[in-house]
């Protein structure tokens, strides 16, 4: 399945950032404040996750259910992210990921509500092509993007989505990068069809770095062992997978779960273009929903609350183009 993912062509928000040829163009400026923002964009990333036990209460069509619980779960994931074409400036690029989740859990029946020892397995895959334009707004940089997204699950494919994209480099200094910008979602399924994005990051003596990315990410950074970087923050993690007869439904349900997983994050540049990671802490989730698939998240027929989770999650990237010493 995974090899038969791989050689499918999607859309990322961001695009992949590839080695600069000229240093005073603004695709390569750019892309030097998108690298240093998001660096789990590389080309090549796995990673594999372990989250401790927890119990949850939930309702089916707004009637309680008996207490449940989440013995155990672990998932794998690894994503593809590579360049296509490029221009001086626009790019376009794909992205490809894959994520397999494994649990068991002791849940209540729908209709007796006993309580079943089950064991699930989900797969979910998801794809993305991203046209990405540089230009001029008021004086400053700008990034425009347009994507189109699919996603499924071992049988098959079931959506397709769009997203538009505008930012606004507001400031890009040695010591100081901020943008402020708009992603607007062509999905029927979306909480909000716009979401404001802003980002902050201020480097700091002594190796310390404040990265603020909203509504993502919030992180205190350190520069430590020469190639390492500490930090301790907050990051939002959206959790989904496809659901096929769930309770009797004939149509094809999806399962939204969004976390707030906060805690430490350690990664260490191996050398020759590898990176790993490390992470662990504890896990909040924020909502957890199954609706129909083409239809908005706010109509679910089922949703659960869930106690705050360990997790512990290892990995390991390949970037070609990442500098030896992290900033």
């Amino acid at each position: 399945m995974l090899k038969k993912i791989l050689l499918i062509f999607g859309i990322g928000i961001y695009t992949f950032v590839t080695k600069a040829q000229t240093k005073d163009s603004i695709p390569d400026k750019v892309r030097a404040i998108i690298a240093d923002k998001f660096p789990a964009i590389r080309v090549l990333n796995l990673e594999y996750e372990i989250v401790g036990g927890f119990k949850y209460a939930s309702k089916y069509l707004n009637n309680p259910l008996p207490k449940g619980e989440v013995q155990n779960m672990h998932q794998a994931n690894a994503s593809v992210n590579v360049n296509l074409m490029k221009g001086k400036k626009w790019t376009l690029g794909t992205h490809v990921g894959y994520r397999r989740l494994s649990a068991e859990l002791l849940k209540p029946d729908l209709n007796t509500q006993q309580m079943n020892l089950e064991k699930q397995d989900y797969h979910y895959h998801h794809e993305s092509l991203n046209f990405t334009y540089y230009s001029r707004l008021f004086g400053k940089m700008a990034i425009y993007s347009a994507s189109l997204m699919t996603d499924g699950s071992e049988k098959g494919f079931e959506r397709v989505r769009g997203m538009l994209m505008g930012n606004l480099v507001l400031k890009a200094t040695r010591e100081v990068q901020m943008t402020l910008g708009v992603v607007g979602l062509l999905d029927p399924s979306a909480l909000v069809p716009v979401i404001p994005t802003f980002t902050y990051k201020r480097q700091y003596q002594q190796g310390w770095v404040v990265d603020v990315v909203l509504p993502k990410a919030v992180y205190l950074r350190k520069t430590i062992l020469g190639n390492g970087r500490a930090s301790f923050g907050s990051e939002l993690d959206n959790n989904t997978f496809y659901i096929y007869d769930f309770a009797g439904l004939s149509s094809v349900q999806i399962f939204n779960q969004m976390n707030l997983n906060s805690g430490l994050l350690y990664e260490h540049n191996l050398g020759r273009s590898f990176i790993a990671m490390v992470k662990t802490g504890m896990r909040n989730s924020l909502r957890s929903r199954i609706s129909e698939k083409n239809k908005s998240q706010n109509d679910f027929i089922y949703e659960a609350s869930t106690d705050p989770s360990f997790y512990f999650n290892a990995g390991l990237s390949f970037n070609p183009f990442a500098k030896k010493r992290v900033n």
